[in-house]
């Protein structure tokens, strides 16, 4: 089922991307063509999603109102953390991309068809990875993997070491389904939709705190941000080791249990 879940998130943004590869390089699209081109389909598929599919039925009920849980806190360390690092990767490392080694618009674009056509061929191997070792193993390996990456981008002298770099980081994108996995087993199935919302929320803090906060240190050493990340990487590594071997309600976390 993982696999699965990877695998049609990894078609879409295959076609997705290939899309913008040919309008930006075959048909030599402005950017306003290419954005209201790519917004005017979006808009007409959540139209279509929305008459197509106007609900879906829960087999539990699930609570209406956003709410905060103690013991799920590590879940929210790990999501705020995870949602720093997409930030460090889509912000920063595109720009590393685009100022230090002059990539183009089509050239970031293939990148990201790279990207995804490695997670659609490894898609099942990396769910079943999960699936196998368990979601503190699976972030362990993420987390170390990632340390190594980020300061792989602060010392990176060449165009195709930081691709290849692009590509790996993004490679590790697929093992944070394990936060995902590890909620689902520690959670009361009616906090599902709720935390969701928060999630999205604790996400969007990043969203707003890094790219900020990082901009001014990249204007003073683009390395630096990267260090950091991969420090913030070690802190991500050090929450990963806090997760039980067989996660479940109440035995949500290996210490500070807080239920």
């Amino acid at each position: 089922m993982l696999g699965k879940l990877i695998s049609v998130g990894a078609l879409a943004s295959l076609l997705t991307y290939g899309a913008l590869w040919v309008m930006v390089e075959v048909f030599k699209l402005d950017y306003i063509w290419v954005y209201g081109i790519s917004g005017g389909i979006g808009f007409v598929l959540v139209l279509f999603i929305a008459f197509a599919f106007p609900q879906f039925k829960a087999s539990t009920p699930q609570t209406k109102k956003l709410v905060l849980r103690k013991r799920y806190w590590l879940y929210y360390a790990l999501t705020f953390m995870s949602g720093a690092r997409r930030q460090i990767f889509t912000v920063f490392a595109g720009f590393l991309m685009v100022e230090k080694f002059g990539y183009s618009v089509s050239d970031i674009t293939l990148l990201f068809l790279i990207n995804y056509l490695f997670n659609f061929l490894f898609a099942k191997k990396i769910g079943r990875f999960i699936g196998v070792v368990g979601e503190r193993k699976a972030l362990m390996f993420e987390y170390v993997g990632l340390i190594f990456v980020f300061v792989g981008y602060g010392l990176v002298q060449t165009a195709e070491w930081a691709a290849a770099l692009y590509v790996i980081d993004h490679l590790f994108f697929a093992l944070a389904l394990a936060i995902k996995t590890y909620f689902q087993k520690i959670a009361d199935p009616a906090d599902m939709a709720s935390t969701a919302g928060v999630s999205f929320t604790i996400n969007h803090i990043a969203a707003v705190v890094i790219p900020v906060t990082f901009g001014f240190i990249w204007l003073i050493s683009p390395s630096s941000v990267f260090y950091i990340g991969a420090g913030m990487a070690a802190i991500s590594l050090l929450l990963s080791l806090n997760i039980p071997r067989k996660p479940e309600e109440g035995n949500e976390v290996r210490v500070l249990n807080w239920n």
